[in-house]
C-alpha cells in the first residue's frame, strides 16, 4: 500500500534529522541502518530509544523497510510503548502484516488507543475479522464503536479514510463560547482547519473557517458566519472519487456524511495526497500486469501476480504466430522479411503503448469522455499518420539499401503506416471499450493494443510482401 505522512516537525528539526540518516541520494545511510543493526544484536534499549524515538513516522517507516525481517520485529520488541505505530502507515502492507501478526493482539489494542482514528483504521483493517473483533473488544467504548462504524465502510471509501475525530457545535453558540470551548477541552484533534455545525441528531448544517472564528467578535452567533458545506463527501463514496473532489474545489478539508446527511467524520488533504500516490501507483502497476505488487513482497506472491498475465500474453502471442504461419512459403521465399518483422512489431507495439497510456490516464481524470472522444480519436489517427509517414519513410529508405532492393523498403514502409494507424485506433479504442463495459481499461488494455499491433503489423507487411512477389518484383 501507499505511504501515508503526516508533517508534524518543524523544517529545521527534520532537516537536520534527514542529514544525520539519509544520504544524498536520498537513502537511509549504511553508517546508520549499521549502528541501528548493532544496537538491535546488542538489544541496547537505550540506544534505540536514543535514536529511533526522535524520527518522524515516515522516517522510522524508511528504517523498517530497510531492516531485515528479524530486525524489524525485534526493533518494535525492544522499542516497546516507545514505538510510533503510526509508522506502520508509511511502510508495505506486506511488512506491515508481518510486524502486525507477530505481535499480541493485547500490544496492539493499546497502541490503537494512541493513533488517530483514520490511522487505526489503515492498520486494523488488514487484519482477519478474529483479530480485529478482539481488538476492539478491549478498547473503551466510544472508540470501539467510532473504529467499528470506519471498518463497516467499503474498502477505498471515504470513511475508510476518514478521521472520526472532528469539532462540531450547534448554530446557536456564539464565537466566543466557541473559542472558549476550543481552548479548554483537552479531547479535540491535534489539528484542524475548519468548526462544523450540527444539529442535535448531528445532521450537519455548514462549517466554519478557523480564519473566519478569528476574525469575528465573540457576539456573533456561530449560524451567522457558517458557510454552507457544498462539497460534503458521502461515506460510501469511492476514495478516488473524493480525492477528485479535493482537486477540482482545492479543499483542504472536508465533512463525511453517512446516508442520513449526519456528519460522521473529516476528510484531510493529507489522506488526501496519500489516496492520490496510491490510486496512481496502482494505475501504473496494473498497466504493467503485476496487479498490487510491492517490493517486499514473497517469491511466491510475486510469481502468483504476474503469471496470470503473462500465460493470457501467450495466448495472444499464440495469435500473431498464427498469423506468420500462414505466410512460411513468402519468408522461406525472401528471407529479409524475417528480419524486419520485428521492427514492425515493435515500433507498432510503443506507438500502441504511447496511446493507450494518455488514453488510460484522461479516463482515470475524467479528462475523456462521451463529448470530446470523437474529436481526440480524430487526432491521434491524424497523429498516427503522421508519426507512420516519418517512420515509413526512415524505414523503407534504410530497408531498401541495406538489402539492396528499393522495393522491398516500399513494403515495409507501407506495412508501417498500416501498422501505426492501427496502433493509434486500438490504443484509444480498446481503453474505451474497455471503460464502457465496466472493466478496468488499466489492466488489460497493454495486452490487447499489444495483440492487435502485433497481428495487423505481420498481416499487412506480410501479406504485402506476398503481393509484391507474386508479381514478381521478387
Amino acid at each position: 500500500m501507499e505511504a501515508r505522512h503526516d508533517h508534524t516537525h518543524g523544517a529545521d528539526a527534520a532537516d537536520a534529522v534527514r542529514a544525520e540518516i539519509y544520504g544524498e541520494d536520498g537513502a537511509i545511510l549504511a553508517s546508520f541502518l549499521a549502528h541501528i543493526g548493532a544496537a538491535i544484536a546488542d538489544r541496547d534499549t537505550l540506544s534505540l530509544k536514543r535514536d529511533v524515538s526522535g524520527l518522524h513516522q515516515s522516517e522510522l517507516g524508511d528504517l523498517l523497510e530497510a531492516l531485515l525481517p528479524e530486525q524489524r520485529l525485534a526493533l518494535v520488541e525492544l522499542m516497546g510503548s516507545d514505538f510510533d505505530f503510526s509508522a506502520l502507515t508509511e511502510v508495505d502492507e506486506a511488512i506491515r502484516l508481518d510486524i502486525v501478526d507477530n505481535l499480541p493482539n493485547e500490544q496492539i489494542a493499546q497502541a490503537v488507543q494512541e493513533l488517530d482514528s483514520d490511522d487505526a483504521v489503515y492498520i486494523l483493517e488488514d487484519l482477519d475479522a478474529e483479530d480485529q473483533n478482539e481488538i476492539l473488544a478491549q478498547l473503551p467504548f466510544t472508540e470501539r464503536i467510532r473504529l467499528r462504524r470506519s471498518l463497516d465502510y467499503p474498502e477505498e471509501s471515504a470513511g475508510r479514510r476518514m478521521q472520526t475525530e472532528f469539532v462540531a457545535v450547534p448554530p446557536f453558540w456564539t464565537i466566543g463560547q466557541t473559542i472558549d470551548y476550543l481552548r479548554d477541552d483537552k479531547d479535540l484533534p491535534d489539528r484542524f482547519s475548519q468548526v462544523f455545525v450540527i444539529d442535535p441528531t448531528f445532521k450537519l448544517l455548514g462549517a466554519v473557517d478557523l480564519d473566519q472564528i478569528l476574525r469575528t467578535k465573540r457576539a456573533v452567533k456561530i449560524e451567522e458566519v457558517m458557510h454552507e458545506t457544498r462539497h460534503a463527501i458521502p461515506a460510501t463514496m469511492d476514495q478516488e472519487e473524493a480525492a477528485r473532489e479535493f482537486e477540482q474545489y482545492d479543499l483542504l478539508s472536508a465533512a463525511v456524511v453517512d446516508e442520513n446527511e449526519r456528519l460522521v467524520g473529516v476528510l484531510t488533504i493529507d489522506d488526501v495526497v496519500d489516496v492520490i500516490q496510491q490510486e496512481a501507483e496502482e494505475d501504473l502497476l496494473r498497466m504493467g500486469g503485476v496487479g498490487d505488487e510491492e517490493l517486499s513482497d514473497t517469491v511466491a506472491a510475486t510469481s502468483r501476480s504476474r503469471v496470470p498475465w503473462l500465460l493470457v500474453n501467450l495466448g495472444t502471442a499464440f495469435i500473431s504466430a498464427s498469423v506468420i504461419s500462414q505466410f512460411g512459403a513468402t519468408i522461406e521465399e525472401m528471407v529479409a522479411l524475417a528480419a524486419l518483422m520485428p521492427i514492425v512489431a515493435s515500433l507498432g507495439g510503443n506507438a500502441g503503448t504511447q496511446t493507450m497510456t494518455v488514453t488510460v490516464r484522461a479516463l482515470a481524470t475524467r479528462d475523456l469522455d462521451i463529448y470530446n472522444a470523437g474529436r481526440v480519436i480524430r487526432r491521434e489517427v491524424m497523429v498516427g499518420l503522421l508519426n507512420g509517414a516519418i517512420i515509413a519513410a526512415i524505414l523503407g529508405l534504410v530497408a531498401g539499401l541495406w538489402f539492396h532492393n528499393p522495393d522491398l523498403g516500399f513494403v515495409i514502409a507501407a506495412a508501417m503506416v498500416l501498422n501505426m494507424l492501427a496502433a493509434a485506433l486500438g490504443g484509444i479504442l480498446i481503453p474505451l471499450l474497455l471503460d464502457k463495459v465496466g472493466a478496468d481499461p488499466a489492466i488489460s488494455s497493454s495486452i490487447f493494443t499489444t495483440m492487435i499491433t502485433d497481428v495487423i503489423g505481420f498481416l499487412a507487411f506480410l501479406s504485402l510482401a506476398t503481393w509484391w512477389l507474386h508479381l514478381g518484383g521478387g
